[in-house]
């Protein structure tokens, strides 16, 4: 199993190693997927470290990545974080995660986006109608995760979404599934998803419907038809490893500090593949420090964070620079028990 992970890794991370290889300045599938906001990165210290998670998740914050990440929890989870986005837009989770069996877990996680007060604008008032609107995006996912071996964690999550604009909404199920594997070759770990995995999805509403003229309708009333559109399903591969800790297949082995990396590659179907690179510092799994970055993505960039634990207790920050959408502040609040 581990050749076939590598043999994978390799085919995906190859345009990085080819000197050719540059990101198109025209991409021709760009928008070509719905609800497109399930792919914004939550988790504080998923965010700190560029997004490079599907591999370095290790708890209920980490389901949007892999929900095999479920699968390193002891005991029970609970999270919440808050994030003010670009635009006066916000973002927050919560989710609570438990252990079942010595092997099976279960979690629900709710992910929820808020664009913020808006006014309408029309053709005939392209400067605003004083009429004042959102858009408010939701995504409920229940979660199972499941270890089949020692080295080998699986999970699947089914989500609801929904997705209202100004009395028009979208509704749809999806499903992430992912994996965990520790290779057992110098402590190097991959990780595996697939995001977003289900049917199109169309708009309806009352939001739809035009005031015409009789003679073109004798109801006064039409319905603008609108087209569906498939999810933005998302491929991630990536390896995590901890070149200092106290396993013992950490490269430097210190008692009481610890330094993770990690990698991603991404695949969305609406976008070119891009990666992200990312790095926590731990001593004596109190405080942290993280980092990361994004290569090839046309806003994200350099990150930053840390946070503290105090007992079951973490507090996290994260900062990311998104370049001409501006900075965003990520917190997060964790709860082990």
């Amino acid at each position: 199993m581990s050749r076939i992970y590598l043999l994978v890794l390799l085919i995906l991370l190859q345009p990085v190693f080819t000197e050719e290889s540059t990101t198109p300045e025209v991409v021709s599938k760009v928008a070509t997927a719905a609800a497109n906001w399930l792919k914004l990165e939550s988790g504080t210290r998923a965010i700190g470290m560029g997004g490079a998670h599907v591999a370095a998740g290790n708890g209920v914050s980490s389901i949007p990545y892999n929900p095999a990440s479920l699968g390193f929890i002891q005991g029970s989870q609970l999270y919440y974080s808050k994030s003010n986005y670009v635009a006066d837009i916000t973002h927050s989770v919560l989710s609570y995660g438990t252990q079942l069996t010595a092997t099976d877990y279960f979690a629900i996680h709710m992910f929820n986006v808020d664009s913020g007060e808006m006014e309408e604008t029309t053709t005939a008032n392209p400067y605003g109608t004083d009429r004042m609107f959102k858009v408010k995006d939701f995504a409920f996912r229940l979660v199972y995760a499941k270890r089949l071996t020692d080295r080998l964690l699986v999970g699947v999550s089914l989500k609801y979404i929904y997705e209202s604009i100004y009395n028009a909404y979208m509704s749809g199920l999806a499903m992430d599934i992912g994996s965990n594997f520790n290779t057992g070759i110098y402590g190097f770990v991959l990780g595996m998803s697939v995001n977003s995995f289900g049917p199109d999805v169309q708009f309806h509403g009352e939001g739809l419907e035009k005031t015409v003229p009789p003679e073109i309708n004798v109801s006064g009333v039409m319905v603008e038809k609108t087209e569906s559109f498939s999810l933005p399903m998302t491929f991630r591969l990536g390896i995590k490893n901890d070149i200092i800790g106290t396993g013992d297949q950490s490269f430097v082995k210190m008692e009481n500090q610890r330094l993770t990396i990690s990698a991603d590659a991404i695949n969305p179907i609406d976008y070119t593949l891009y990666y992200s690179m990312g790095v926590e510092y731990a001593w004596n799994e109190f405080a942290f420090l993280r980092s990361g970055t994004h290569i090839g993505h046309d806003t994200a960039g350099m990150s930053f964070g840390g946070g503290v634990k105090v007992g079951g207790f973490y507090v996290d920050y994260a900062f990311a620079d998104y370049g001409l959408l501006k900075d965003t502040h990520q917190f997060g609040l964790r709860f082990a028990f």
